[in-house]
């Protein structure tokens, strides 16, 4: 669900016309519907309360500061990959008491800062990494509380460089190997606190499917690690999809894909095919949806700046390139793209969308059927809340877009735009 509709001709975020937002703040720019990262932390809260639970937002998939305010103040934790993820989530007034500290390279100074801010857990990504958070640990007079991240080995059929869950992929640790590292780790690592199980699968799933596979496979070995290690919970990560090709008007949570397939993953559906399993476990669980919170929350705005008719294709050129959102090219993303003001006929065009950026990979969609444009109107790239500013960068020395964050009828500038001045700040000539 999310609230960008039309009205009256013109495309809305909540109350506020996009079309003014453009023509004030310029483009490209990035806008967030605050009311959409409210509802759906709001009904996967209420899905997940049978359970004793902490949602951990996942600060790589939209870390500015407002987004990061309001799920804190909706009594979210936050999963971390970074130092600096965890200086943003304080900054924002999140609690470092409810972070759980993710990914494989930790590197000396973000363990220190993590133990010394008291994040709930650590986990680790493999044996050599809790020794050596072990030995961090004594250094500094601390008790690391850490969980060991397993690895299940279960397909979450979902993009090849966003899968996370097979034994391929450089996450976790094999689950035939977990109770002897849990061994290992309270018989040889004193400054370690053993706390929890985690594992995460992949990301954007749009089946239930995997979901309840890795659950049903693992829940054995947390009742086992339990029981001998009196861990105090299970982190079952992210990894719920959106839809982005979910209609302009529609209140539904189903998938559409061009086969017109509805998957049957909704939040009840996640919820009501997992938790009967995890019940029984008595312990706190952790749900680390990223994608799932801001992914539909926002909008990336563009404009058209000329049109190129070539003997093989149409180009509309626009001032958003890969720099600004890489998932087309880095994931063959798919986002609608629709204009700014209305369509009034149901014409459509088959064209490539394409970016300023000096890169035949700079594209925002190819052969794609769009209402017909022309030089200077507006287009809006949807679904575009996760993993866009977060992943963009200053490529072809081009500033970083503006961020907007609006709530009802109010449009609150929540990064400014880059000026070149800000982006060769910190270079000098030899």
């Amino acid at each position: 669900m999310h609230s960008f509709r039309y009205t009256q001709g013109e495309l809305f975020a909540e109350n506020v016309s996009l079309q003014s937002l453009a023509e004030q703040h310029g483009t490209p720019l990035y806008v967030y519907s605050k009311a959409t990262i409210t509802g759906h932390f709001t009904r996967l809260d209420a899905a997940l309360g049978q359970l004793d639970h902490l949602i951990c937002y996942a600060v790589k998939a939209n870390s500015n500061l407002a987004v990061l305010s309001t799920i804190a103040k909706l009594g979210g934790g936050f999963d971390i990959v970074s130092a600096g993820e965890l200086y943003r989530v304080i900054k924002a007034g999140g609690d470092a008491s409810k972070c759980t500290f993710a990914g494989v390279g930790k590197t000396r100074d973000e363990i220190v800062y993590a133990l010394e801010q008291g994040v709930y857990c650590i986990n680790a990504e493999s044996e050599a990494e809790l020794r050596y958070i072990n030995q961090v640990a004594g250094e500094i007079g601390k008790k690391a509380p850490v969980a060991v991240r397993v690895n299940p080995n279960v397909d979450a059929k979902t993009h090849a460089k966003i899968t996370t869950g097979k034994s391929e992929n450089k996450f976790g640790i094999e689950f035939e190997n977990i109770l002897e590292v849990y061994g290992r780790v309270a018989a040889e690592m004193p400054n370690l606190q053993i706390k929890g199980l985690q594992m995460h699968i992949g990301s954007q799933l749009t089946s239930v499917d995997p979901f309840v596979e890795a659950v049903k496979k693992v829940v054995p070995l947390v009742q086992e690690v339990k029981d001998k290690y009196g861990i105090q919970f299970f982190s079952i990560g992210g990894g719920i999809g959106i839809n982005y090709k979910q209609s302009l008007d529609s209140g539904d949570e189903g998938w559409w894909q061009e086969n017109s397939e509805v998957h049957p993953l909704t939040v009840q559906a996640y919820a009501e095919a997992v938790v009967p399993h995890l019940a029984p476990l008595g312990l706190r669980i952790l749900c680390e949806p990223g994608r799932f919170m801001v992914g539909n929350a926002g909008v990336l705005l563009t404009k058209v700046l000329y049109e190129k008719r070539g003997a093989a294709k149409t180009f509309k050129i626009v001032d958003a390139g890969m720099n600004d959102l890489i998932r087309p090219t880095l994931y063959e993303g798919w986002h609608m793209i629709t204009p700014l003001k209305q369509p009034a006929t149901d014409a459509v065009e088959k064209v490539d969308v394409v970016g300023p950026i000096c890169e035949t990979g700079d594209f925002l969609a190819q052969n794609r059927e769009i209402p017909l444009v022309n030089e200077g109107d507006y287009l809006a790239v949807l679904s575009a809340g996760a993993y866009g500013f977060t992943m963009a960068s200053n490529y072809n020395t081009r500033p970083m877009p503006a961020e907007i964050l609006v709530d009802g009828d109010k449009a609150t500038v929540v990064r400014e735009r880059q000026t070149l001045e800000d982006v060769l700040k910190g270079e000098h000539i030899a």
